[in-house]
Order: C-alpha cells, then sequence, then structure tokens
C-alpha cells in the first residue's frame, strides 16, 4: 500500500499569527451523550469538528432511528465513543452491533463492558472476550445501582456510567478502586452534567448520582487545550513567537490546561486577554527532573517530543494508560525518538526517562504517525529544528484537529 506523506519545512524560526481552535473533542464527546439522553432540553453550541465527534454524533443518530432491525454502529478508530457507545446503547431499544477499527478491536472494553453487565445490561463479545465488537440488546431493566470499576485503567470507563446515571431509574453508586488516573476527566464529566442540572456526590471513592431530569440549559464546548498544547511546543521550539489562541480561559473543564504550567519551564509564557490566551517565547525557568502526567496523559508525546528536540534528560511518570491508546504510544515514542539519536528508556517501574546524550541532527527525518493522531501532531513542531520533517499519513489528524496542518501553513510552514 503505497503511503501517504507530507514533506514540513519552517520558513522562519520566528512564528507570530492568530490560531481558532476547534471546539474541545472530550467536552463535545460529553455534550453529545448529555443532549442524547435529556431528549431535546439540552443544547451545544462550538461542537467540535474532529472527526471522533462526527463518528458519535453519527452513531447517536443511528441509535435514534434503529426501530426494530438489528443496526451495526461502527465508530472506526474513536475510543472515546466507543467507551461512552458501550454505556449509552443498553439504554435504548434495539439490537446494536458496536463494532470499530482493526486497532479499536484490540482495545479492552471489558471492565466497562462487565460494569453495564452487573447492572442488568444485554453485552455479548462477539470476537474476543473483553473487546470489541459488542453486541448490545437494550433496554435493560436495572438489577442494581452500585457498581466498582478500577481507576488505574481508563477514566473514560467512569465517565461513562457517570453520565448514564442519571437516566438510571435506580440512579447510582460508582465506587472507584484504586487509584484514579485522568481525574480531570472525571471532574470535567460532573461539571458538565452539574450544567445541565444533574447534582452529584463524591465522597471518599464513590460518587452518587440519583436518578434526576436535567433543566433546559446550553453547553457552550470551549476550545481544545489539547490543541493548543502543539502550539506551546511550536512557541518552545521557535527563536520568536506570538500566537493568539481565541476563547481559551483561564478557569477551563479540561486537564490538558497544565501545559501552560509545564511549558513556562520550556520558556513559553501565557498570558490571558480579552480575545483568548497569548502564547509568547521568553527566557525558560529551571526544568524539573520528572515530570508526572498522570492527569493529563493526552499531553505525553507533545511534552515528550519537545524535551527531546530540546536536549532536556527529564523522567516522566503517569504514562500507564498510554499503551491502550490509538498505539501503544510508548513503543511508537520509542521508535521515532530514537531516529534522531534519543532513547526514551524505563528507567524504574512506570517511570521513564530521556537519553539525550547521542541526538543527532539529521537534514531529514521521517516519523510514523501508527494511525495516532497524537504522533503527527507532536512531532510536527520538529520542522523548527531539523530542516526537512516527513510525516507519514498525515490524515491522522483529522481524528481531533481537523485544520492542523491548514493552520501550520497560515504561521508560515511549508508543506508539500
Amino acid at each position: 500500500m503505497e503511503t501517504n506523506n507530507i514533506r514540513l519545512t519552517a520558513s522562519s524560526k520566528a512564528i507570530k499569527d492568530t490560531i481558532q481552535l476547534t471546539g474541545s473533542k472530550s467536552e463535545s464527546n460529553r455534550a453529545l451523550i448529555i443532549k442524547a439522553l435529556s431528549k431535546g432540553i439540552v443544547e451545544i453550541k462550538n461542537l467540535s469538528e474532529a472527526a471522533d465527534t462526527v463518528a458519535l454524533e453519527n452513531a447517536l443518530l443511528q441509535a435514534k432511528n434503529a426501530g426494530d432491525a438489528e443496526v451495526t454502529v461502527d465508530i472506526g478508530p474513536a475510543g472515546t465513543a466507543m467507551r461512552f457507545l458501550s454505556a449509552f446503547l443498553p439504554l435504548n431499544a434495539g439490537t446494536f452491533i458496536l463494532t470499530g477499527s482493526e486497532r479499536m478491536k484490540q482495545r479492552p472494553i471489558g471492565i466497562l463492558s462487565d460494569a453495564m453487565k452487573s447492572l442488568g445490561a444485554n453485552i455479548e463479545f462477539l470476537e474476543n472476550e473483553g473487546f470489541p465488537p459488542l453486541k448490545i440488546t437494550g433496554p435493560f431493566e436495572q438489577e442494581s445501582a452500585e457498581v466498582s470499576v478500577k481507576g488505574n485503567i481508563s477514566s473514560q470507563y467512569l465517565s461513562a456510567l457517570l453520565l448514564i446515571s442519571s437516566s438510571l431509574p435506580q440512579g447510582l453508586k460508582l465506587t472507584i478502586e484504586g487509584d484514579l488516573t485522568s481525574r480531570p476527566y472525571v471532574e470535567m464529566t460532573l461539571d458538565m452534567l452539574k450544567e445541565t442540572g444533574i447534582e452529584h456526590s463524591w465522597q471518599g471513592n464513590q460518587i452518587h448520582i440519583a436518578p434526576q431530569t436535567p433543566s433546559p440549559s446550553t453547553l457552550f464546548i470551549e476550545p481544545d487545550w489539547s490543541a493548543a498544547s502543539y502550539w506551546y511546543s511550536m512557541v518552545a521550539l521557535a527563536e520568536e513567537a506570538d500566537i493568539l489562541l481565541p476563547g481559551l480561559k483561564p478557569s477551563s473543564l479540561q486537564g490538558d490546561q497544565e501545559i501552560k504550567d509545564i511549558m513556562l519551564d520550556f520558556g513559553v509564557l501565557s498570558v490571558f486577554t480579552a480575545e483568548g490566551l497569548k502564547l509568547t517565547k521568553i527566557k525558560g525557568r529551571k526544568v524539573k527532573d520528572s515530570y508526572n502526567l498522570i492527569s493529563c496523559p493526552d499531553l505525553a508525546q507533545t511534552v515528550i517530543v519537545c524535551c527531546a528536540a530540546l536536549g532536556y534528560e527529564v523522567s516522566f511518570t503517569g504514562l500507564e494508560t498510554l499503551k491502550i491508546k490509538e498505539t501503544d504510544r510508548i513503543l511508537a515514542l520509542q521508535n521515532e525518538l530514537a531516529k534522531f539519536g534519543v532513547r526514551l528508556y524505563e528507567a524504574e517501574k512506570e517511570t521513564y526517562r530521556l537519553d539525550c546524550s547521542k541526538r543527532s541532527n539529521p537534514d531529514t527525518i521521517t516519523i510514523k504517525t501508527y494511525e495516532d493522531h497524537r504522533m503527527a501532531m507532536a512531532f510536527a513542531p520538529l520542522a523548527l529544528i531539523f530542516k526537512e520533517l516527513i510525516i507519514e499519513e498525515p490524515e491522522v489528524v483529522e481524528k481531533s484537529y481537523p485544520l492542523f496542518w491548514k493552520h501550520l501553513e497560515q504561521v508560515g510552514f511549508k508543506i508539500n
């Protein structure tokens, strides 16, 4: 199969412009489930244009119009859609085959499916136990209001359950077992529910949501901080920079806003103005020896690649969920960083460290994306370091940030 590549070069080491980011994919996907369960009472503004969000929106439309026929819902590589639909579809009348891409069939869903089955849902694994595709027959009669789920595998399992909880006849008491990974994403889910009038209590490791009806409301989706993170990396690697990202605010539901604190160490100053967030290049603070990304794992590739480009030999923790994402992101990073002599290795259990002692500066470097949007966008800023950067399968960015390459051209990158 012929690989589609782009060649990326930076015409200048200075970047200045205003970049209008799409709405947050994380907020948009939650908002779509909330709206569907509200039966039109809740509206959405500034919905993300990301392919994952479009896939979820189409799937919800399929479910709404299912009728008596068996419906196949194929969400491709959209991981959040798979998790949220696994909890949402059992509430709907009909029979659904929930499937996705080949990689999606390798991503575990057993913990969430088992939780739903313990509540009374009718879910079968059609191929491999604990993995998609699923056969879901609904609606189900709730047999229990209590469920326990491990907190260190994927916060999306917890969010999926919380999103449907107020629609269950008995509500839900969700016990989180062990440590909680990506806590800000769970908080985002609860905050968005609260915006529509759905109340909860969170005491210790238990979250309780009683059966209740949302209030007429509008969810406004703020711009995507995950998308903003790539601009932080570009500012860090540029010689001069002045980037305005309209609509971003200092108080955000998104955990990826942590990028503003991390990148201050790398010389990126964040200033919130009436127009939005302004990024400028300054002298960096002292880089820490270690960064814990447990609450913002989607920033991992951006931060690790940026550190490698700057020659920062630092350690990273909180990367436990990276192996079950769109690809094994640890392995993918190790493979691609090695192309310019940087080694990412496990220094001790669940602690990874960068070794830049043999870092090279090739004129041309080719980056494989592994069908992972974040690999493409995390490595793209390296065009400010190397003379020519080749990105394989650049269309993967459509998953979360469809205008990414267009925005790079806007600030002066040349793309062939």
